[in-house]
């Protein structure tokens, strides 16, 4: 009786802390969702039980990722919206919260523009798209979203090891995703009397078309081929491997979750050892 009673606490016990990390019943809201670490959020967050909205200006690929999320039997939505405009932000998110009951109870700001902008030396100047994108976008879609959020709700920002760190050439870059990280504490003390926790995530190299176009711009700028550039990207990571965008949305599942209510304010970095901050 012993044995069987000891059996049954474990599995309440294991019951219980799976219960900790699941967002059955929760609405989720992820800009950015139709491709690479958009789409793995997505994915991650429905299969933790969330209904998740995903936002963005391709249509076609939201509804890839809809599809995908729908046949590992999870609930999914599309919506078109583009961050940068201020508008189709307050409208959007209203039809949103609308349709996911009259509540959006997890923001993930995953909507980003990324490549060079150097401020010293010529070039096309993308200060102005790149950071309308990164920083207005999010502030935006925070605005907006938190006229929907239930006390108790989460906001998830989307930053980069590289608002931790410079990278010459990449100054609108670096600048809108340190940016993000000092939004995200500045917010996080803000909405904290409402028991909402704000927190970024600093992704490395993860497997995207945006780090693959990262990597081509290497190779261009060292004058050697692209497999030789990636082999000198990842040397820089102590464990040598590229992330999985299902990586990063394990990661959000986790801030999304009751097991994350006293986690706010913070920047999480996910690159292999990149940072180590």
């Amino acid at each position: 009786m012993g044995g069987a009673q000891g059996g049954t606490q474990g599995e309440a016990r294991h019951g219980a802390s799976a219960a900790q990390f699941s967002l059955a019943g929760r609405t989720c809201v992820v800009t950015g969702g139709g491709t690479g670490i958009g789409r793995g959020i997505a994915l991650q967050c429905a299969a933790a039980g969330a209904t998740v909205a995903v936002v963005g200006r391709r249509e076609e690929l939201l509804r890839e990722t809809v599809a995908q999320v729908e046949a590992q039997r999870g609930a999914a939505i599309a919506r078109s919206m583009d961050v940068t405009d201020a508008g189709q932000v307050a409208a959007g998110m209203a039809e949103l919260a609308g349709e996911l009951g009259g509540r959006i109870d997890v923001l993930v700001n995953n909507a980003g523009l990324g490549g060079p902008n150097a401020c010293s030396t010529p070039g096309e100047d993308r200060w102005d798209v790149i950071v309308r994108t990164n920083l207005d976008g999010t502030f935006f879609c925070c605005r907006e979203a938190l006229r929907a959020m239930p006390d108790g709700g989460r906001i998830i920002n989307i930053s980069s090891v590289l608002g931790k760190f410079g990278v010459p050439g990449y100054t609108a870059y670096c600048a809108s995703k340190h940016g993000l990280v000092g939004f995200t504490k500045a917010l996080a003390l803000e909405v904290a009397p409402r028991r909402i926790t704000v927190n970024a995530i600093c992704p490395g190299w993860v497997e995207t078309e945006m780090a693959r176009s990262g990597m081509r711009n290497l190779a261009d700028a060292l004058g050697t081929t692209y497999e030789d550039a990636r082999a000198q990207a990842l040397g820089a990571v102590p464990l040598q491997r590229i992330l999985e965008p299902a990586e990063i949305g394990a990661l959000v599942v986790y801030l999304a979750s009751p097991a994350a209510s006293g986690v706010t304010a913070q920047s999480w970095s996910i690159c292999g050892g990149q940072v180590q901050s």
